[in-house]
């Protein structure tokens, strides 16, 4: 596997951290910018918005670069944004810094997914897609926790210096060891947005965002699920989410081996796994060890199905950053979707809600799946037609 492949994954690291690092930091930096914890709460949801939107515009916009020199442009938008949030005199500067630091994430994600892809051998991108999206689960592992740390012993801008040199050491690394290469996509951007005329893609696209949306309907809300139903006091949770991360980390190379020439099939059974963690979740939360043997079932095979529905976003696309991009916007808005629905569910109908909500659209990803399970089974069908 290409250095290249490493490199691309410390940048994702380096960004990772810097979305959930507020998260972790939620009364510091209210005290800080004299603003309410709820204010900050919506500093997530701008990181997000403009993942899921501003990403795919920064893609155009920077689409006619050379890769390796695009990385660096958004190296260097997204350390300013996050140098912007280190220096944040009030609110409204700190809203703009998570824009900018969001937009250039998505941005990166998908350049760093396609610049991994074309540098390794056609039947092996599945599993240098894993160790990229291994950026990912690390940053949700460690990056998170160190920054917190971080934040609580020098103060939360501190955090943010943090992450500011950790993008200066991912970019020089990028310039030194990313080699120079053409334009990954090809063509024009016409030709680019045409793959978007196919319908199988957008039902392609469909299947990510339920896969993460009934993953993160667990996650959103494990901590009030885990200290309000299953018994375990506060202190006991931030344990639990490690080896919840841990999980992740485990299940993402599995399916990296897999993704490549099974991607499909893993998808199924991911899904159909998923479900029956999420219900047995909802139904035996109480139970405080069933409770956590199915939040490490759904951390092995939630997120961690991100390789195998790269290597199948790609073939019903391209390996185009746009394409990537544009994927990125869809894992991003199951995100979105299932925490806002998640938190209505909640309030309404009590902590298990959130759970079901998951199983329900692990059920909806299953369906997804079935037009192309019939037109693989097709072919098998009439071979043995044939025989007979």
């Amino acid at each position: 596997m290409p250095r290249a492949v490493y490199v691309m994954a410390l940048g994702i690291f380096a960004m990772v951290t810097s979305e959930f690092v507020v998260a972790g930091l939620m009364p510091q930096i209210a005290s800080g910018l004299d603003v309410s914890i709820s204010e900050v709460g919506y500093l997530i949801t701008a990181f997000a918005a403009a993942m899921a939107v501003g990403g795919p515009v920064l893609t155009v916009l920077v689409m006619r670069l050379r890769p390796k020199n695009a990385l660096m442009l958004l190296f260097a938008i997204f350390l300013a944004g996050n140098v912007l949030a280190a220096v944040a005199p009030n609110y409204p500067v700190m809203v703009l810094a998570r824009l900018v630091t969001g937009t250039a994430s998505q941005a990166f994600f998908g350049a760093a997914v396609s610049i991994s892809v074309v540098l390794v051998q056609p039947e092996v991108r599945g599993r240098a897609m894993a160790l990229v999206i291994n950026g990912l689960m690390l940053g949700t592992l460690l990056g998170l926790p160190l920054a917190t740390f971080i934040g609580e012993v020098y103060g939360w801008r501190a955090a943010f210096w943090a992450i500011s040199v950790l993008t200066v050491v991912a970019a020089l690394c990028t310039f030194g060891w990313v080699p120079a290469l053409a334009r990954i996509a090809g063509g024009s951007l016409r030709q680019e947005l045409g793959v978007f005329r196919s319908p199988r893609l957008w039902l392609v696209l469909s299947t990510s965002l339920l896969v993460i949306g009934a993953t993160f309907s667990a996650f959103s809300f494990l901590n009030p699920i885990l200290t309000g139903i299953s018994g375990f006091d506060a202190g006991a949770v931030p344990v639990l989410l490690v080896a919840y991360g841990a999980a992740t980390v485990v299940g993402n190379m599995i399916v990296g081996r897999l993704a490549d020439g099974h991607a499909l099939a893993v998808l199924l059974g991911g899904l159909v796994l998923n479900l029956v963690f999420l219900t047995g979740f909802a139904l035996f939360a109480h139970v405080s060890a069933a409770a956590v043997a199915c939040m490490l079932g759904i951390g092995l095979v939630g997120v961690t199905m991100n390789p195998a529905m790269g290597v199948r976003v790609q073939r019903a696309g391209n390996v185009g950053p746009l394409v990537n991009t544009i994927h990125g916007s869809f894992i991003t808005g199951g995100i979105i979707v299932s925490s806002a629905v998640g938190g209505l569910a909640l309030d309404g109908f009590g902590l298990r809600a959130p759970l079901w909500l998951g199983a329900g659209l692990a059920l909806l990803g299953i369906l997804t799946l079935v037009p192309d399970l019939v037109r693989r089974a097709a072919p098998q069908v009439r071979q043995g037609q044939v025989v007979a």
